[in-house]
């Protein structure tokens, strides 16, 4: 009897560079079979795109110039689209990993990342379960146990955060508007929002803030 042929996995990968969507594609079709894949370049695209395709898992970088990708998990849990969704991100996992967890995605990597744990963690997300780092689960284990005071900067929206550890890095406010794809004014007022919720006054008292609780490496 003639076994009926494997379904097609179709994933989205949303990333506003083309290299790094080449990239991944390439890894992609070269770990999965049958595989379809589709390529985005901002949130619009992909929210485009979900209207009219069937998605087994969004690949979705969190820097993208219309809206930044915890934006649109948040839009994605609202209008109940259950399709899972990876992180891909610049960001380490101390910095975002968890935020994007809460805010409904099925597992986080880093750019940084060698290309077997990437497809470690597309296997994972596809046949149901969360991907996280073991160095990264060892770490929330330790902060589980030790029942870590909660942070001044965890009150911070997703947007402060990303703003204040790009400061913290001892960015300037012109080089995270260029990176974020926001105007200077913007960045400024979210550096002003960061100041007054956090209780600094200045941006080297950020860039103080940062290295001590471990946000600017």
């Amino acid at each position: 009897m003639k076994k009926d042929p494997d379904p097609i996995v179709h994933i989205a990968i949303v990333d506003d560079h083309p290299i790094v969507l080449k990239g991944i594609e390439e890894i992609l079709l070269r770990n999965f079979s049958p595989v379809k894949v589709t390529l985005a370049l901002t949130g619009a695209d992909l929210l485009g795109l979900i209207q009219d395709n069937h998605f087994d898992l969004v690949i979705l970088d969190i820097s993208l110039p219309d809206m930044d990708g915890m934006e649109i998990l948040k839009r994605m849990k609202k209008e109940r689209l259950k399709i899972p969704v990876l992180i891909i991100s610049m960001y380490p996992e101390d910095e975002f990993g968890m935020r994007a967890l809460r805010s409904g995605a099925r597992g986080y990597v880093t750019k940084r990342a060698v290309v077997n744990e990437l497809v470690t963690a597309v296997r994972e997300i596809l046949s149901g379960g969360t991907y996280i780092s073991p160095n990264f689960a060892r770490k929330m284990l330790l902060d589980f146990e030790n029942d870590a005071k909660k942070s001044p900067h965890e009150c911070l929206s997703d947007r402060e955060f990303q703003v204040m550890c790009m400061l913290g890095k001892g960015k300037t406010i012109r080089e995270v508007s260029e990176t974020i794809h926001l105007s200077a004014n913007t960045v400024r007022a979210y550096r002003l929002r960061v100041l007054n919720k956090i209780g600094l006054r200045r941006t080297d008292e950020i860039i103080q803030y940062a290295a001590t609780h471990g946000l600017a490496d």
